[in-house]
């Protein structure tokens, strides 16, 4: 996820996401005693209104422009998609299956050609069948300007798409997309891409009847593939509500339970509002949840101590590292020692409780998160212990050259997010403090600190920064930090430590022509290990996402894919 704010909180974007996404992980066996509690023991029904309760508007509500992690959680409910997350707790929920199509699809030796077979019998809320075309002409839209905003991985995949323009300027459409018949599509890329059936769950690939098309006032009427369909779409979704698609059928769905008759989103809350709402679930409170509102450390606090409370809370991890960036083109972290140094000097104990404490936050010291799905590897390669190693710490800043220390300047956010906040730098400034290393905070505005960090030429030495993963794979993780052909020089550039080894980007290319994912697994999570050698990041801490649902909310199912309560499955009383 490029910019966590909008996948992984975008979940996570994905998925997700988006966003949408939101956040993601698994249920450990206490948080699923829980959840069982909380149901009363009977089994889930259908009927009842679900409400949301949001403080991110579900804007451009455009399968094009939606940037989800596995086709988000509202999204989700609207459009279906050649492929789609497993809806399950834990590490199963980390799997991609079929959705519209038959299986998660069929390639070429080499992963170039992906060939996907429709289900008999799908349809729209008309009643009107989806085709292949459908899902052809809806991912050529994606590529329209005015509906920018989607995933871009479909641009750089696709043979000739680069400067394709979509289908109101191009009408001769995408030839890297063919259509032999109405079940059948097939998508010829320029690279191998065995994680193809991963981006096959993002909603540019949900069908779109080309008749139906509005352009851009398509996302106040999307035509419905999924269980249900939009009825109102008010301030660019600041309120939208759902009703069911009678043309929906669970025969070709066994992803989505769809159990409320009716789903009811308002956002543009404040995130206290909402926990205040979902702790009393008074009227209809009881029967809503949120997609995008954790619960901070003060509100934690007070649910943990009320029996009833804890026991509607869910618990997830998403795919998602918070860590300490260097630009070793800036001096002194041009040096690898000074990386090392502050690497060991680190206080990881002290960044979780700013972070929130251990509840919310999981210490790290790998860049990938402690997920099979990534292929997490375990390793320390600087060990700093719980509270830092002071000593060794100084002791490499000798042999670099700073036997009296070194004064540095650490570039932050000045949202209260607890990830990249002063809260977060004024830890670190703490730690390193007792390793000789001075460290000056450097706070800037969110918008200011996105373009800062971003931009090679005004990229800071050292600063605080986040990743969250558009699907819970290594490759969506390790390419765009680490591959030197992802540096870019005149735009937003993610490759903060402007790594450009060829050993690196072999090992990336050799990995995406794997269509066997748990052994592409193992290769992420072993080249994990061979760049954080490099000290071009310290991980600190992955957060843990803790969320409020009613009284009334049966059924909590969160995967490792979302981290975040799946409101496909959900029932009310």
């Amino acid at each position: 996820m490029r910019q966590p704010s909008r996948r992984a909180r975008r979940v996570a974007v994905a998925t997700v996401s988006l966003v949408v996404a939101a956040g993601a992980a698994a249920c450990g066996p206490e948080d699923n005693d829980a959840k069982a509690s909380s149901t009363g023991g009977s089994a889930p029904r259908k009927g009842g209104t679900l409400s949301v309760l949001n403080a991110n508007p579900q804007a451009d509500f455009d399968p094009a422009r939606l940037y989800t992690s596995g086709g988000g959680n509202v999204p989700s409910l609207v459009f279906r998609t050649l492929t789609t997350r497993n809806r399950e707790n834990g590490a199963a929920g980390a799997k991609v299956v079929p959705d519209l199509a038959t299986d998660t699809g069929r390639s070429n030796k080499d992963a170039t050609v992906w060939t996907y077979t429709l289900k008999k019998g799908l349809t729209y809320e008309d009643g009107t069948p989806i085709t292949s075309a459908d899902i052809k002409y809806g991912i050529e839209r994606s590529f329209a300007p005015e509906l920018s905003g989607g995933a871009p991985y479909l641009r750089d995949w696709l043979v000739g798409a680069a400067d394709y323009q979509g289908p109101y300027k191009d009408k001769r459409g995408l030839s890297a997309i063919e259509t032999p018949d109405d079940l059948t599509i097939v998508f010829h890329l320029n690279k191998p891409e065995g994680e193809f059936p991963y981006l096959a769950t993002q909603t540019q690939f949900a069908p779109v009847p080309k008749a139906k098309d509005t352009g851009t006032k398509y996302e106040e009427h999307p035509v419905s593939s999924g269980p249900y369909k939009v009825v109102r779409n008010e301030n660019d979704g600041q309120h939208l509500v759902l009703e069911r698609n009678t043309h929906w059928s669970a025969a070709t769905d066994d992803q989505r339970k769809a159990y409320p008759d009716r789903i009811d989103v308002t956002s543009g809350l404040d995130s206290s509002v909402i926990n205040q709402r979902l702790s009393a679930s008074q009227g209809a409170d009881a029967a809503a949840v949120t997609t995008d509102t954790n619960l901070g450390p003060a509100e934690l606090a007070k649910v943990t101590g009320d029996k009833e409370l804890a026991a509607r809370v869910g618990t997830g991890h998403f795919g998602y590292t918070n860590y300490i960036a260097f630009n070793p083109k800036v001096k002194p972290f041009d040096d690898p020692k000074v990386r090392q140094a502050v690497s060991y000097a680190v206080d990881r104990s002290s960044v979780v409780n700013a972070a929130g404490g251990s509840a919310l936050a999981e210490a790290a010291t790998t860049f990938l998160p402690d997920q099979k799905s990534f292929g997490y590897t375990p390793y320390d390669l600087f060990p700093a212990g719980d509270s830092g190693n002071a000593a060794k710490a100084k002791e490499l800043l000798k042999e670099a050259g700073h036997p009296d220390g070194i004064t540095v300047t650490l570039t932050h956010s000045n949202s209260k997010d607890f990830e990249t906040s002063p809260e977060i730098a004024t830890a670190l400034q703490d730690a390193l403090k007792k390793a000789g290393i001075t460290v000056k905070l450097r706070g800037l505005e969110e918008n200011d600190y996105g373009d800062t960090i971003h931009g090679v030429k005004t990229e800071p030495g050292f600063f605080l920064a986040h990743w969250g993963a558009d699907w819970p794979s290594g490759g969506p993780f390790l390419a765009p930090i680490f591959d030197g052909r992802q540096i870019v020089k005149d735009g937003a550039n993610f490759n903060t430590g402007q790594l450009d080894d060829p050993s690196v980007n072999d090992e990336i290319d050799a990995i995406n022509k794997l269509t066997d994912l748990d052994a592409a697994a193992k290769r992420w999570g072993a080249l994990d290990k061979k760049i954080a050698g490099e000290a071009l990041t310290v991980p600190l801490f992955h957060p843990v996402y803790k969320r409020l649902y009613g009284k009334d909310v049966k059924n909590i199912v969160i995967s490792d894919w979302t981290g975040v309560l799946d409101i496909s499955q959900v029932a009310v009383k």
